[in-house]
């Protein structure tokens, strides 16, 4: 039932309800403590229903923490119209270049210093946004600096061909 039902005993007066609409004969007392009942039982059930959607929500959240010098992966933020390093949907990376970072802002935001080229975007990111870099002895990273646009795309080149293939389809 909704809520003005539960505590008003009556249905909302909305276009919808018009032809349910019906006297009242109790006033009193009786109502006033009827009602405060009824919103002790609503409050008990709406902090049951939260409880239980937060417990399922906790078991996939983890806290994040860094520390002034780690690396981190920002993550891209999809914007609509723009494709980010030329691909399309899912086929498109989750993050960009390898950053440190340089200070924390407040608990949840981190200051990373950003290429030149994008003077254009804030360099304080939440939380939420960073992916932690776990170091590895044999994993080199090859970094070539990438010439990126305002918009965050770049554009590709071919470094070479690795075969070249003529194909007769059917008739054609």
């Amino acid at each position: 039932m909704d809520p003005y039902e539960a505590l008003y005993g009556r249905k909302c007066m909305s276009p919808i309800h018009l032809d349910e609409v019906v006297e009242r004969d109790e006033i009193g007392p009786d109502i006033v403590q009827r009602t405060a009942d009824l919103v002790v039982k609503i409050r008990d059930k709406m902090k049951t229903t939260q409880s239980k959607h937060k417990s399922f929500a906790d078991k996939r959240r983890r806290d994040l923490e860094f520390a002034v010098g780690d690396h981190v992966f920002v993550k891209i933020a999809p914007m609509k119209g723009v494709m980010p390093f030329g691909k399309k949907g899912k086929l498109g990376p989750m993050f960009i270049v390898l950053f440190e970072i340089l200070e924390g802002v407040g608990a949840l935001a981190y200051k990373v210093p950003l290429l030149p080229n994008l003077a254009g975007v804030q360099n304080v990111f939440n939380i939420f946004m960073l992916h932690k870099y776990m170091s590895n002895p044999s994993h080199v990273l090859n970094y070539e600096p990438l010439q990126l646009t305002p918009n965050l795309s770049y554009e590709e080149k071919p470094m070479q061909i690795l075969g070249r293939q003529e194909r007769r389809l059917r008739i054609r």
